[in-house]
């Protein structure tokens, strides 16, 4: 039951994230009426599931919202902004309400109590204009001309319904109970079920799993088809039903005359042995029934077991919804297999050993001296080219769209701009872009204080935005996308961006730095990175602290990422944030530096080259910069930075490797030499080291010796850029 009850909540996370895309449709205003469906549809699934387990304040809180829902899709309810943002509070309380619900936490009746309210508000103000704008049934009579009677056809009784219902095993092993559904269809009227058990298997081989039952039911209702198969919502695509309205006998009253005289018995109709009928009541007595009735319908298993039998019908075409079309245009979606995490992990663990193996293999053919058309080569290539491909597809089973969290932060700046009063959209772009889970995971919280401060600081208040001539509602935008081997998501706002001046005042203020030193525009950004850094006047729910942006680079360059501010007065600022696909496994150019050997990720090298002595120019006393195409780049000596050794008193014919920065500026590195270019297991500091400036985390290699894997840009960013060696410095101070 505990598995069952898992898959279910599980199965909830995919119906509130279609939930809030379709929300967000709609007050895009791009939404259809299938749209609305698809959200009424999402909170009916949640309300029928929570059903089924007793998980009462779910199943009332969703009741409602999925009333209000309904009067959007009946159009008795128009959807406008208001209307939609209290739907976006309803769709965050519902997704509070079922993380209350798995894991086990009380739950406080005040949190949905206004909420509750607003809702009954608003479905009380759409009967009243519903009522206001009723309109009086006028009736209508037909002439049928027959002769000799001059009748209005009646119905004889309310429309009945013929349901064939037949589960298949993906219905049981998600835990849904027929029993419940049969439950709610006598909700809507009287019934007469009929259950097939000749596909019945003897005992000992009777599996819970499988679907070996059918059921007939015979429903009188006036709701409509429409009701029935909403009670089947929640089974939709993993049953078998077959919805078929009969036709009701039509009774036809006659003239005020007696007519036993004159009129012969009436022939029974046939199989009428099989017919049991009501006596008719007072209202009934004078009515006729027409001299030939079809015959009556049995049941499969035998004789019906109701009081009346219903006429045959025309076999019945399936009542199934369209599968959603994929990308490839296909009408059925992919299968999905639900695996532990736990599982992947330990197959991503087993990747990386094999790719250390690899690579020791490889040095031992190396060492070995074998030809390169030999067979243990060609063979070691080969394997070679299969464990990328594994890694890969490795890497691909744990990578997931960043949608699940980008819907995250809708909720923050809902609830962010209601607390200052300011009116903030969100758009988002990139949201199927794939990182690995375990970045996603630990991207919420520092992504949280991104769009906070965007909120709180990067956005004018309305007023000041209407006086600017800017739009009252503030935008802020959110993308994801793939750049270079890696995924960049970016915080944007179009607010009154950074005002530099204020920064750096602060800054002396609080005696972050010098009053006397010269910044540049992005060395005065970069002080919004110093611990207890705040330029809020007062604290507050979300700011004031001097908590926040320190945090968020900490957190980021744990996972190995990296973070840049671009800011224009008046116009807005926006927060880059650069990381790693994935945290198991890299390209890495392998290179030596003081007899250490070391690896650089490859998609931070633009290229590499020889220096010759016109590329190299003095600059300054300790410094020198590299001509390359006519563009002057600053020269870093690696072993000199990590104290290796002393800086070289001649650069020329070294071997640099041009870094590319996040903000588009380039460094160029000395190494003493380039090794190789292999794929390498990455194996975390953090815990046992801490965060090592310029060392993003280590690796074994083929020979079985630990390498240090380097952070390009915070190495370049963290430098002297001291490449004249001491005693040149000697010689120019005498």
């Amino acid at each position: 039951m505990a598995e069952i009850k898992a898959s279910f909540f599980i199965e909830c996370d995919e119906l509130l994230e279609s939930l809030q895309d379709g929300l967000q449709l709609m007050d895009d205003g791009e939404a259809d009426s299938e749209t609305v469906n698809v959200v009424f549809r999402a909170v009916h699934s949640i309300k029928g599931g929570a059903g089924a387990f007793g998980l009462d304040d779910l199943v009332k809180f969703a009741h409602r919202f999925e009333t209000a829902m309904d009067d959007v899709r009946s159009d008795k309810l128009e959807a406008t902004h208001d209307v939609l943002k209290l739907f976006f509070q309803c769709g965050d309380i519902l997704a509070d309400l079922v993380r209350e619900a798995r894991d086990d936490s009380p739950h406080d009746p005040s949190s949905t109590a206004q909420v509750l309210n607003e809702i009954d508000a608003l479905l009380g103000s759409s009967a009243e204009e519903e009522a206001e704008e009723e309109v009086e049934f006028q009736p209508m009579t037909l002439s049928l001309d027959l002769p000799g009677i001059d009748a209005d056809p009646t119905p004889a009784s309310e429309p009945s319904y013929t349901i064939v219902f037949e589960p298949e095993n993906e219905l049981y092993n998600l835990g849904n109970e027929p029993l419940f559904l049969l439950r709610a269809l006598r909700e809507l009227g009287d019934m007469i079920v009929t259950c097939e058990t000749v596909s019945l298997p003897d005992l000992d081989q009777l599996s819970v799993e499988t679907g070996t039952m059918v059921w007939t039911i015979q429903l009188t209702t006036s709701e409509g088809e429409g009701a029935i198969k909403e009670v089947f919502d929640f089974v939709d695509g993993i049953c078998r039903l077959e919805i078929t309205e009969n036709t009701p006998p039509t009774a036809y009253l006659l003239p005020d005359i007696d007519l036993a005289p004159e009129l012969p018995p009436l022939p029974m109709p046939p199989a009428a042995e099989n017919l049991s009928l009501e006596a008719p009541s007072a209202a009934a007595e004078n009515t006729f029934l027409p001299p030939q009735l079809p015959e009556a319908q049995p049941s499969p298993s035998g004789p019906p077991p109701a009081t009346y039998s219903k006429p045959k019908q025309a076999a019945p075409a399936p009542v199934n919804k369209p599968a959603p079309k994929t990308s490839g245009g296909a009408t059925t979606p992919r299968a999905t297999v639900r695996v532990d995490l736990h599982r992947i992990d330990r197959l991503v663990n087993l990747v990386g050993e094999i790719v250390i193996n690899q690579a020791m293999l490889t040095q031992s053919v190396e060492e070995a001296g074998l030809p390169p058309n030999s067979t243990v080569r060609t063979g070691l290539e080969e394997f070679l080219q299969l464990t990328r491909d594994i890694q890969e597809s490795v890497m691909m089973i744990r990578a997931q769209p960043v949608k699940s969290l980008f819907q995250r932060m809708s909720r923050i700046v809902r609830e962010s701009s209601a607390d200052i009063g300011k009116d903030v959209r969100l758009k988002t772009e990139g949201e199927n872009t794939e990182v690995d889970k375990t970045v996603i995971e630990r991207l919420a919280d520092p992504l949280t204080h991104m769009i906070r401060n965007a909120v709180d600081h990067g956005l004018e208040s309305n007023a000041e935005r209407e006086a600017s001539g800017k739009s009252a509602t503030g935008n802020v935008h959110l993308t994801a996308m793939h750049r270079s081997g890696r995924v960049v998501i970016e915080v944007s706002d179009d607010g009154a961006g950074i005002n530099r001046e204020k920064v750096h005042q602060i800054a002396v203020e609080k005696g972050l730095v010098p009053p006397d030193l010269q910044l540049t525009d992005t060395e005065i950004d970069n002080l919004l990175f110093l611990p207890g850094f705040s330029t809020a006047k007062e604290v507050s729910n979300l700011s004031g602290r001097g908590v926040g942006m320190d945090v968020v680079r900490s957190a980021i360059q744990a996972l190995g990422g990296r973070i840049s501010i671009t800011s224009e007065r008046g116009k807005g600022t926006t927060f880059s944030i650069s990381l790693p696909l994935t945290l198991a496994v890299l390209d890495g150019m392998i290179i030596s530096v003081a007899k250490e050997t070391l690896v650089v990720p490859l998609n931070s090298i633009l290229e590499t080259l020889t220096l010759t002595p016109s590329d190299l120019l003095e600059f300054g006393p300790e410094t020198h910069v590299v001509n390359i195409r006519n563009t002057f780049v600053p020269l870093l000596d690696l072993g000199a930075e990590l104290g290796y050794r002393e800086p070289l008193s001649d650069y020329s014919g070294t071997v640099v490797l041009l870094i590319m920065q996040e903000d588009g500026s380039r460094a160029a590195v000395v190494v003493d030499a380039i090794e190789d270019q292999r794929q390498v297991v990455i194996k975390g500091l953090q815990d046992s080291y801490g965060r090592v400036p310029g060392i993003a985390a280590a690796t074994i290699l083929g020979d079985g010796k630990i390498a240090l894997i380097l952070d390009p840009v915070d190495l370049i960013t963290q430098s002297s850029g001291r490449t004249r060696p001491s005693s040149n410095l000697e010689k120019i101070a005498g």
